[in-house]
Order: C-alpha cells, then structure tokens, then sequence
C-alpha cells in the first residue's frame, strides 16, 4: 500500500475549510473514498459537502 495525500476542502458551519490528510490506500480511487467515508463518519457530512481538489504520491 501507499501514502497518499489528498487536499480539498469541507463544508463546516462557519464555511468553508481547508484540509489535507494522508491516507494509506492501494490507489487514488481507494485514497478518496476512505477520505469521503473519514468526513462522514467523524463530522456527519455528505459526500457533497466535501469537495477533494487533489490526490498525490
């Protein structure tokens, strides 16, 4: 598995919010859904209130 990391930003109360994570994944497409299931869980948000602008190595 890889090191990836994924930027963008979520919807929080007050607006907007920057973020970046590293996430360990077999592949970019596993990277942003463990990021979109990561907001789910610990803020409650839905997929569209998280928006990822980028994946890297």
């Amino acid at each position: 598995m890889s090191k990836f990391t994924v930027s963008g930003r979520w919807q929080a109360r007050d607006g907007w919010q920057t973020f970046e994570k590293e996430i360990e994944a077999e592949n970019e497409d596993v990277a942003r859904e463990h990021t979109y299931a990561e907001f789910g869980s610990k803020h409650g948000l839905k997929r569209t209130q998280v928006e990822i602008e980028e994946v890297g190595a």
